[in-house]
């Protein structure tokens, strides 16, 4: 699905108050194989939102966070779209689909309409709506953008992500509410003491479990080549602590390309 307007996180509420029909700012919505976490390599269709209230610097999704590119489509028209697909697995996906309240109407419709659904979220937002499978994705200290990594070169955005990046009782939250995977991305070794004590605080405040192989480590790459760099070592984490390590198949079968 092309693109051919732009936006911001700031406007997409007004936004959506003035629409005439519920809609949601739509980056891409396409059919391909989900590429990470439990349901690697399952045909899903992919329906990814622009906006977000975070700013990772290696955002692997650049036009719905550092600059908003969607075109709006009505809940109406998203759900054809969807049902044009030979697939029962839908994902819900961004920059931060639930920062839209629209997001939670989609859910119900295709819940009625018997599709499983999972929302890839960064965890700071505690949804009431069907979901099947909650990917969660907090983001660590390490993904804070920084005057030397920020891709505006100027980390405005820094102290608003450190701030909002993390939300132990909405993690807890998701927990006790849903399947739910935690899946980190992991720039190098030192991401591991974060890890560990993320989890530790997040199973002190749920009520229910949060097994091991409910958390993912994923390799921090966009490309071919990124993943290269890092995905022996995140392996090895993963065997190390215990934890589940996740492949990025997508990366590896169709490496940056749109619409994967």
């Amino acid at each position: 699905m092309p693109v051919n307007a732009t936006g911001s996180e700031e406007t997409e509420r007004d936004e959506e108050a003035g629409s005439d029909e519920p809609s949601l700012p739509i980056n891409e919505l396409f059919y391909s194989l989900q590429g990470e976490g439990k349901l690697a390599g399952v045909p899903s269709v992919f329906v990814r939102t622009s906006g977000c209230n975070l700013r990772c610097w290696f955002c692997d999704s650049y036009h719905t966070s550092w600059e908003p590119t969607h075109a709006r489509m009505t809940l109406d028209d998203i759900v054809a779209e969807v049902e044009s697909y030979d697939a029962n697995h839908v994902v819900l996906t961004g920059g931060e689909p639930l920062v839209h309240g629209e997001s939670v109407t989609l859910l119900d419709r295709l819940s009625e309409l018997g599709y499983h659904t999972t929302v890839e979220t960064n965890g700071t937002f505690l949804p009431d709506a069907p979901i099947d499978l909650a990917s969660v994705s907090p983001k660590l200290a390490s993904s804070t953008p920084t005057p030397e990594n920020d891709p505006k070169g100027d980390g405005e955005w820094a102290e608003r992500h450190e701030e909002r990046r993390i939300d132990v009782g909405t993690l807890a939250g998701l927990v006790d509410a849903y399947e739910t995977q935690l899946k980190f991305v992991v720039t190098d070794d030192a991401d591991l003491e974060e890890i560990e004590e993320l989890v530790s605080a997040v199973r002190d405040a749920a009520d229910e479990p949060l097994s091991d192989t409910d958390v993912l480590l994923m390799p921090e790459g966009a490309t071919r080549d990124g993943l290269d760099e890092n995905r022996e070592r995140v392996a090895e984490l993963a065997m190390e602590y215990g934890y589940r390590y996740t492949p990025r198949l997508h990366v590896d079968l169709w490496n940056d390309a749109p619409g994967t």
